[in-house]
């Protein structure tokens, strides 16, 4: 009977899983089975001030997020997915002013303007803009923080972006 149970029950979680597996991934992406290719061309950047690869480095974050999370094709254009878009903001701007008008705090935002466009399904096409932010401590200088600043905004930025276009649960 144990037995009987058991595979009842193994049964019953392969079904469900079988049955997800057509729409959704474990990292909460839902995405049509028809789609097979996504692309993400250059973000080139139009912030006044910027470091010089941040262009780059976002470009490169926006694709890495989705060959690890999905199962989707990157190609260079033309994908089912696509991504285009500019940085138009990157700012240091104090924070917590103390007492002796000096901050205590700086904060990294960075602002990225995103086209999505689903080829497969086009209600789900948005143009629209990202910003996040990371805070350091005002005694360091951006120069000797900047590249783990951007990399963790970065990170943000592509989930912010990765969740907006696939992630419509």
């Amino acid at each position: 009977m144990r037995q009987f149970i058991k595979t009842t029950q193994i049964a019953f979680l392969a079904l469900i899983a079988i049955t997800l597996q057509g729409c959704y991934s474990f990292t909460g992406a839902a995405i049509d089975p028809n789609v097979k290719t996504v692309s993400v061309a250059f973000f080139q950047n139009y912030a006044p001030v910027a470091q010089v690869t941040l262009s780059q480095e976002f470009t490169e974050s926006l694709k890495d997020i989705f060959i690890s999370q999905t199962n989707l094709t990157l190609i260079k254009e033309n994908g089912d997915l696509h991504f285009e878009g500019a940085i138009t903001r990157y700012e240091a701007v104090p924070l917590a002013i103390q007492g002796n008008e000096q901050a205590a705090q700086t904060r990294l935002n960075i602002t990225v303007d995103v086209k999505f466009t689903n080829r497969i399904d086009p209600t789900q096409n948005f143009e629209k803009s990202f910003t996040q932010f990371e805070d350091f401590e005002s005694n360091q200088t951006l120069t000797a923080v900047e590249s783990a600043l951007i990399e963790a905004v970065n990170e943000k930025l592509t989930q912010d972006i990765f969740n907006a276009s696939v992630g419509n649960w």
